[in-house]
Formats: structure tokens, sequence, C-alpha cells
């Protein structure tokens, strides 16, 4: 049996030996003769005879012998590699010969900032890989303890993303932000048909979506919509028709832009907002945090502004007069009805999804309401936070029945494998980056070294850091942008002696203007999928909403900002510092 199975051993060495080292091919042909020798020695015993040239498993010797595994050294030759090993070697020479500072911690830390950021933005590891980077690199140079990182990677922010998120899911799951778009779709279309009412309507109802889910997420599921109803129009990119195919490119330019300009009106609606918000926690515990109303008062209006011009816009140069005729016999409020009776009366389980979301939404709204008002935060004496509202909500999807199966939820976590982890690993390390900075010293060498600004008109302030923001972010992720910028930012107020708000959320907006190329972000890049709009497209339209966007913002921020965030205030400096 010994030899019999040495034999079997053989053969499957025989099998996987291209896959391991030279050597394997020498063992298994030791192996075999071993057993056949043995075999020859013992054929008087009545043990089976094993045929040992015919293999266990079919084997194609064709493929194994003309297959040929690349080398180690031209599997590691590549631009990817190289990018991967660029990052270390820049800490490196960072860490060894650029001084900053008196303290090690803060060449150290502007050495892991190198190394991050190389990686970020030439993608040569995943960046949710790369955003758990701080992990072991805070702890290997001296940073903070692995403790003290860790922390940063789940926070009241972070599980309000969690909750959000798989609220997200469901909704996407039962397909209400489908009905929903057809409804609004349906009361905007107008008999006969209103092409800019219609581009309204679309646009209107992607906003709002955006508002109360991530504006990627949005993006994705609206755009189906969208050119569900595009569909129906003849081919136009062969030129037949001009003002129908000037149509579809304003639906799907207003589609990519509503997404991001609805997301700014929430702290749910991007991780910029996110981000800046924990941010502001973590430098300034003792001012007390942004609130999800306390952003909407701010973020609508802004978000509302802007979003009226690129409607505008979008109307001026892409819907023409003859557009009306041309669309009227493609589309129209029967077929937006027939779309609606397809999905049939709501379920059981989509209506108490809705009344889960909108009793998220009260929540966040009337957690802090004004201080002879307090809201139901107050209950819990400030112990609660947008976070534990978000989760709260969430748990109830797996509680509650959805009446379709007997014991079945409106939820279950297999339907929660979608959860984008990945946003949240780069707001975790977006906030160890903002503590690494401070508690290293780094953020006070950056202070002396901004001393000029001082000497900057304070009326052009806002509107340097807004287009400095707009501008990084067009070529990395508005999320990165706003890793780097913002604790730059908290520096530059302090120098000035300035409300950190008054550059930060100018600096943290302004790296949503992500308009004009397709990498900007995202929602870009679906759009740009669709084949719909080309580059011209987004700088045409871009452009101009971006430099409104700044504008409207830097007006914004001395009036409406200074009322909802107190900018107006004298701000003492050296605030109070989280001590860690």
């Amino acid at each position: 049996m010994f030899n019999l199975s040495l034999a079997y051993f053989s053969q499957i060495l025989v099998f996987f030996s291209p896959f391991f080292f030279p050597f394997s091919h020498f063992f298994s042909f030791f192996l075999t003769m071993n057993v056949t020798n043995d075999h020859h020695k013992h054929d008087h015993l009545s043990t089976p005879t094993v045929d040992l040239k015919s293999p266990l498993l079919p084997i194609n010797l064709n493929n194994l012998n003309q297959e040929v595994s690349p080398s180690l050294i031209l599997s590691l030759a590549t631009p990817n590699t190289f990018f991967v090993f660029l990052g270390p070697l820049l800490c490196g020479l960072v860490c060894l010969f650029v001084k900053v500072g008196e303290l090690d911690s803060s060449r150290n830390m502007l050495g892991i900032l190198t190394w991050i950021f190389t990686w970020w933005l030439t993608e040569a590891v995943p960046m949710p890989v790369t955003s758990m980077s701080p992990l072991f690199l805070f702890p290997m140079f001296g940073i903070a303890s692995a403790d003290v990182v860790a922390k940063s990677y789940m926070d009241d922010v972070i599980s309000l993303v969690l909750g959000s998120f798989i609220l997200a899911l469901a909704v996407e799951h039962y397909n209400i932000h489908k009905r929903l778009a057809l409804n609004i779709t349906q009361l905007f279309c107008g008999d006969p048909i209103n092409p800019p009412l219609l581009l309204l309507g679309i646009c209107a109802t992607t906003a709002f979506v955006s508002m109360w889910m991530h504006n990627v997420a949005a993006a994705v599921m609206m755009m189906p919509v969208a050119t569900g109803i595009l569909q129906r129009l003849p081919t136009t990119r062969t030129g037949q028709n001009d003002a129908v195919d000037m149509f579809c490119r304003a639906v799907v330019l207003g589609v990519i832009y509503s997404a991001a300009i609805g997301g700014m009106s929430t702290l749910t609606g991007t991780g910029v907002n996110l981000i800046l918000v924990g941010m502001w926690k973590s430098y300034f515990p003792e001012a007390g945090p942004i609130s999800f109303n306390t952003w909407f008062f701010f973020g609508f209006p802004l978000a509302l502004i802007i979003f009226f011009f690129m409607w505008g816009v979008l109307c001026c140069l892409y819907c023409k007069r003859e557009a009306s005729s041309a669309l009227a016999n493609y589309l129209d409020k029967a077929h937006l009805k027939r779309e609606l009776d397809l999905l049939g009366p709501m379920s059981f389980a989509e209506k108490m999804v809705l009344f889960v979301f909108s009793g998220l939404i009260v929540l966040w709204m009337t957690r802090n309401l004004t201080d002879d008002l307090p809201g139901w935060g107050s209950l819990f004496k400030g112990r609660a936070g947008d976070g534990t509202a978000s989760v709260l909500m969430a748990t109830l999807l797996f509680i509650i029945p959805n009446k379709r199966r007997k014991g079945e939820k409106l939820m279950d976590w297999s339907k929660c494998k979608k959860l984008p982890w990945n946003i949240v690993l780069l707001l975790g390390a977006g906030f160890a980056i903002a503590d690494g900075v401070r508690t290293s010293g780094l953020a006070d060498v950056l202070s002396k070294a901004l001393d000029f600004l001082e000497a900057v008109p304070f009326w052009a302030i806002t509107p340097a850091v807004c287009l400095i923001g707009g501008t990084i972010t067009e070529f990395t992720s508005n999320n990165a942008t706003t890793t780097l910028l913002v604790p730059l930012l908290i520096q530059i107020a302090q120098t000035m002696h300035l409300h950190p708000l008054l550059l930060m959320v100018p600096g943290a907006i302004g790296a949503q203007f992500a308009y004009l190329l397709p990498t900007g972000t995202p929602s870009n890049i679906v759009g740009f999928s669709t084949g719909h709009i080309d580059i011209k497209d987004m700088l045409k339209v871009g452009l101009p909403l971006k430099i409104a966007g700044t504008i409207v913002l830097s007006l914004l921020m001395h009036t409406l900002g200074a009322y909802v965030f107190g900018t107006s205030k004298v701000v003492m400096y050296p605030l109070t510092w989280r001590s860690l």
C-alpha cells in the first residue's frame, strides 16, 4: 500500500510540477523510479498493479510543455512594481536627507505622507489597501501606537457611513430609487413634452437621491434610469437628429453633475463632507461637532444655487427649440406610465424601507435644533451622534419582516456584501493622517512656513482656497485631496488668526468641483462610459460650473456661513487640541 500511495503521490507531483520549483521535477522522477522498481520486485503479491503511464486526471501534455511560466524577474519588471518601490524609496529619502523642524517625528510623518500619497496617486497598490498602511507605518516610525491609530478607523462619522450605506443598499434592492425617478420624471415631463422641464426632473431626482447616499452610488443607480428613457430615442451618434443628440448629452451631463451637487448638501452625500466633519471633531473637540442639520442649513442653499445654474447652462447649450417636436414622437407620459405600471403597486417591504429611511432623516434633522429648543440628543446628554441614529435605523432593517417569505427580513447580511469598505477605509486613513500630522509636530512646521499668507487680502483667501482644491481634485480623488488639503488649511487659518472653518469648508467643497475631466471622480466615469458625451462636453459645461461654484461659495461663506458656522466670531489661538 505504501508503494501504491507513492505512485499516486508521484503522479500528483507530475501534474503540479510546472507550479513548483524546478527541483520538483527531479523529486517526482525519483519517487516514480522508486515505486516502479519496488513494484517489479514484488510483482508476485496480489496487490493490484498501477499503470504509472496513465495520469490520475487528464493532462494536456502539449500545454504543459509549451506554457512556460515567466521568471520572477520578468514578473516584477512592470511599471506597477516601480511605483510600489517608489513609495518607500521616497519615504526613505525624505527621512534621511530632508530636515523638517527640530523633531524627528515631523520628518518621519512627512516621509509617511510621501509614501502614502505616492501609492494613492499611482494606484500601485489598491487604494483600500493603501488606506490601511497607517496601521503599520505609524507604529513603525514612532508616530502613534497601534491602538491609537486603529481608533481612527471607527468613530461616529464612520458608523454614520456604514448605517447610511446599508439603507442605500435596501433602497437599491427594492427598486425604490427607480420608482421615485419615474414618478418625478412623469411629473416633469409635460404635455406636450417640454425638454428643459424633463431635464429638470431627471436632474432634480438625481440630486435628491444623492443627498441621502454617496454621490457615486447615486450616479450608478440613476444613470440606468436616465439611459433607459433615452433608449426610446433613435440612434443619435450618427448625426441623424442633432436636437435629440444634444438632449441626450444634456441628460447624461445633468445626471453626473447633479449627483456631485446633491452630495454637497448633506453629510452623507459624499465622503469629503464626512472627512471635513471628522477632522473638525479631531482637531477641535471642545468646539462642538458639526451636526447633520448644521451642515444642511449651509450646504443645501449652496447646492440649490449651483444646481439651477447647471440646469440653465445645460438648457442654453443643449436644449434646442426643435427638441420638443423631435422628442414628442418617442417620449411621452404614456411611456413613463407603462414603465411605472411594470413595477406594480408598492409592496409592504418597499413601504417599510421608505418609512425607516424617512425616520432616519427626521432623526438626523432633530438631534440638535437650537439652544432654546434642544433636540432629542439632549436626552442622552450629548452621548448620541448622527452615527447612533444611522446604525439604529439600519438595524431595524434586519428585524422587520418583508412579508415575502416566512422568517425573511427586509435585509440580510448577504445583501450587504456590496458595502463600500474602500470608502470606510479611506475615511479612516484620512482621520489617522490628520491626527498624525498634528501629533508629530508637522502641523506646527507647516504653520511657520505659511507666515507669508498674512499679507494676502482677506477677500481673496476663500476663492483662492476653493480654486486650489478644485484644481488638485481634477487629477486625484476628492477624498484624497481633502485629506491632504484640510490639515494645511487649519494651519493657514491659525497663521492668519481666522476661524478654521472659513478655510476648511471652501477647501473641502472646492475638492468636490471635479467637473472638467472624466477621471476627476467615479461619477464622471459613469457618465463618460455611456458614450453620449465627450471631454469637450465636460469642459464646455464644467468650466463655467466650477467658476460659478467658486463665486457662490465665496459669497455664502461670509454671509450664510458666518451665521451657521459662527465664522465671524473672534478665535483665540492656540485652540484646545485633543490629547492622544
